[in-house]
Parts: structure tokens; C-alpha cells; sequence
């Protein structure tokens, strides 16, 4: 299989084991967030809450498309970590692994929610960072600007959640004349069918939503160990025959020679020869090239970092002030840039279907823990129906729009955020529980600074023990 030694096979099975694990950790991790309120408001029965969500969250991971997966494996370049020496690519991906779900394991078994994304992108930094301590390394380890990027959509999602939440409550309360929907659920006795109906909806989105965009990430996290410990068998996507990208390459190549030198900054004429120099890296590859075949295997991973960097290059080109260029060669650009990307942006379906199932097994497992704390821990009256319906209905907007452009969402910061949010609504702040809220923020405050540190060295120990 792949042409490795059996024992690098081995220990790519064992990290393609725990990328399932975290994501089975996941499941169960962040399930809570979709059925506390159908479990707390006794609108579904809790086995039927839990298998009814992992549904959702399956068909939320094989439908929502591999945007956000990409933003995950774009973290960290790999292109620049991944070398000759196999072992070096599976120090990288187990560390941030094993970092990954220590934390998420440790905060579900003090029945906290603390975000699965934050501790996989923590860990990914942590690993990138702890790169660059490496003696003779030169090449940036961390994409600084994607991790803004993420870090800015992961910050602004608690937020709206917790804002948009307050004046839904205060919409409610003006506009339902009907207040049973504001009373603490009966104990043993489901709600009105029409509440029901409301938070089953509602849970059904939150799941859909969490598998679309948490399951990504698990998507991102299998693809980033294949191209780490694998890159000559999965840079480029198989079912594509790199041969055809060669139109696109031209037309990049025409709208280049547009483009004056002479007029351009010092930083620019730097990104204008880099684009011409991996253009003249593709060519010389493709170079008498008639078939697929006749491209050596060790070309795949080249025609990935090419491709990579000179998309990165012409960005910063089309972004200048100093570059003349047409509306038409811009489109002409872009759409050549895209179509390439087709090739490296892409996940096998048998990856889509081992993440799916392993967050949908996961959902079905140790969710009472968190759904207590949703339901009663988070302020100091119990959930109503209005406070359930309206928190996750916010949530789920919040995170299929963040899906929509592809970027990571914390189910788990959000929802909460909103829940304290229906809180508030009632009684103002002082309805939040000090000490519940306190544990949560410092969960919250911690997970990056500490799967960065327990990933970063963990990948300095796993470099040292393996060379």
C-alpha cells in the first residue's frame, strides 16, 4: 500500500487513528451544545437527541464542502515543514494530535466547554512556532495571516452570539403573546407540540451546522497527516490529471508579461520574479509530458508547492496599487488561479466518510456532563423553552454563515455565548453564575496558550526521539 516501509505504514494508520479520535472526542465533546436544550426542555428523548443529532452532524460533514478544511491545512504550511525524512512529517501531525484531544478530553471531564477548534488550531500554531526553534530553519512555519484571519472569525462568533441572542429574547417577549414559551420546563412533561417542533428545528440546525463546519476541520486534520507523512501520493488530487492545468498556466503566464517591472516597488518586482519563477518550474515539469504517467510521483508534491506559492505570489500582485492590469486580465488571472487550486484544494470521499462517522459515533457518547452545564450552570434559573429555541437558532446562523465563508466556528463558545446571553435577556447580568462563567472564560482564555505549548513540545520531543 503507497510503496512504505511497513513500519512508517504502521504509524500512518496510528495517525489517521487519532485524527478519527479527535474527531470521535469532538462529537462527544460538543454534542451537548446541539441537544441540551431538546434533552433539558424534555422535547426529544436523550437516545433519541444523541442519534438524531449525530445524523445531522454526519450529513452536516459530507455536504459542507472542504472550505474550511482547506483554511485548516493552509495553517501551517506544509509545503515548507515537510522534508525527505518521513518521521519529521509524523512528529508534526502527532503532536498537534495527541495536544488536541489531551485538552478537549481534560475540559469535558471537568464538564467544561471549551472549544475543539480553538485547542486544533492552538495546536497547529504551537507546532508551527516550535519549527521555527529548530536549528537552520529559514521558511516561515505559521501562515500568520490565515491564523488572523481565523483568530478574528473565532473572536467575533461569541460575540454576535451573545449580542443577537439578547435582542431575539427582547423580540420574543414584545411579539409572542403566548409566555409559556418563557417558563421553566416541566420535569417530566415534553412542551407544546409547537415548541417542540421549534427546538427539534433548531437542535437539527445546530447539528447540521456543527458537522458542516467542526467536521472540516477533522477533514483538514486527516489531510494534513496524508500530505505530511504521504506528500508524493496525495499533494495533488488523483481523480485530476495534472496535464490539464496547463491552459491555466498559460494564461497566468500571458498576463504576467503584461505586467512592467519597472513600474513596481522592490517588494512587488520580488513577487513578479517569484511568479516567474514558479511558472517556469510547472513548464519545465509538464515540459514533453503527454500522459499522467509519465510524471514522476516525487512531481506531485512539486507541482503542489509551485502551484501553492504562486498563488500566494499573485495575490499580493493583484492586491498592488503600482499593477496596471485590465478588468478582463484580472478575471483572466483569477479564474486561472482558481481552477488550478481545484487540484490541491480537494479531500478523497473515503476521508469524508471515516470523519463523518467517527463525529457521528462520537455524538452518541458522554454528552450529559456539558448538557448539565448548558442547561443550569451557565446563570442561575434553569433553561426555558424561549432561551433554548433562541440561543441555538442564533448559534447555528452564526456558524452556517461563518461555513458559508469558510471559516472555522466554535460551536461551543458560541452557543454558550448565547446562552448567556438568553440569561441576561431575563434578568440582566446579574442572572449569570459567577463561578460557572468564571471557569468557562478561563477554559476559553486558556486552550490556545496551552495546546500551543503541549504541542509545541511535544513535536520537539517526538523530532528528538525520531530523529
Amino acid at each position: 500500500m503507497l510503496g512504505l516501509e511497513p513500519h512508517v505504514l504502521i504509524l500512518l494508520i496510528v495517525c489517521l487513528l487519532a485524527a478519527c479520535a479527535f474527531e470521535f472526542v469532538n462529537g462527544f465533546h460538543d454534542t451537548a451544545n446541539a441537544v441540551a436544550t431538546v434533552i433539558y426542555t424534555n422535547a426529544l428523548r436523550p437516545w433519541v437527541a444523541v442519534v438524531w443529532s449525530a445524523f445531522w452532524n454526519f450529513i452536516g460533514v459530507l455536504t459542507g464542502g472542504i472550505g474550511v478544511a482547506m483554511g485548516i491545512v493552509y495553517l501551517l504550511p506544509v509545503e515548507s515543514l515537510v522534508d525527505q525524512n518521513v518521521y519529521h512529517g509524523i512528529a508534526m501531525v502527532g503532536a498537534l494530535i495527541l495536544a488536541a484531544i489531551i485538552w478537549n478530553v481534560g475540559t469535558w471531564y471537568y464538564g467544561l466547554p471549551s472549544s475543539s477548534s480553538h485547542a486544533l488550531i492552538g495546536s497547529i500554531l504551537g507546532v508551527g512556532i516550535a519549527f521555527t526553534l529548530l536549528p537552520g530553519t529559514r521558511s516561515a512555519a505559521v501562515n500568520w495571516s490565515k491564523a488572523g484571519e481565523t483568530g478574528l472569525a473565532l473572536l467575533i462568533g461569541p460575540l454576535f452570539g451573545f449580542s443577537l441572542t439578547i435582542i431575539l429574547m427582547f423580540l420574543l417577549k414584545r411579539f409572542v403573546a403566548n409566555k409559556t414559551i418563557f417558563k421553566e420546563p416541566h420535569k417530566r412533561k415534553p412542551p407544546p407540540l409547537w415548541i417542540r417542533l421549534i427546538l427539534v428545528t433548531t437542535c437539527t440546525l445546530v447539528s447540521y451546522f456543527h458537522g458542516s463546519n467542526d467536521g472540516q476541520k477533522g477533514v483538514g486534520l486527516v489531510m494534513l497527516i496524508l500530505i505530511g507523512i504521504v506528500p508524493t501520493f496525495f499533494a495533488l488530487d488523483h481523480t485530476k490529471n495534472p496535464l490539464d492545468m496547463r491552459d491555466s498556466l498559460v494564461k497566468v503566464e500571458q498576463v504576467m508579461q503584461k505586467v512592467n517591472p519597472a513600474d513596481l516597488s522592490s517588494d512587488d518586482r520580488t513577487a513578479v520574479a517569484n511568479i516567474r519563477q514558479h511558472t517556469n518550474s510547472l513548464d519545465s515539469i509538464f515540459a514533453g509530458k503527454t500522459e499522467v504517467a509519465q510524471l514522476p510521483q516525487n512531481a506531485r508534491f512539486q507541482i503542489r508547492k509551485a502551484i501553492l506559492l504562486l498563488s500566494s505570489q499573485a495575490k499580493k500582485i493583484q492586491g498592488s496599487e503600482k499593477v496596471s492590469l485590465s478588468a478582463a486580465d484580472r478575471s483572466s488571472l483569477d479564474s486561472s488561479l482558481k481552477n488550478m487550486r481545484t487540484f490541491t484544494d480537494y479531500a478523497p470521499t473515503w476521508v469524508l466518510l471515516i470523519v463523518s462517522v467517527s463525529l457521528g459515533l462520537g455524538t452518541m457518547i458522554g454528552w450529559q456532563r456539558i448538557v448539565k452545564t448548558i442547561g443550569e450552570r451557565i446563570g442561575k434559573e434553569h433553561l426555558t423553552y424561549a432561551q433554548g429555541a433562541s440561543s441555538e437558532l442564533i448559534a447555528a446562523s452564526m456558524i452556517g454563515i461563518s461555513t458559508a465563508y469558510d471559516l472555522p466556528s466554535s460551536t461551543t463558545h458560541v452557543l454558550s455565548s448565547a446562552i448567556a446571553g438568553s440569561m441576561v435577556a431575563n434578568r440582566g447580568i446579574k442572572n449569570l453564575n459567577p463561578q460557572m462563567v468564571r471557569n468557562i472564560a478561563l477554559a476559553w482564555v486558556l486552550t490556545l496558550p496551552v495546546t500551543m505549548a503541549l504541542s509545541g513540545g511535544l513535536f520537539l520531543l517526538f523530532r528528538a526521539i525520531l530523529g
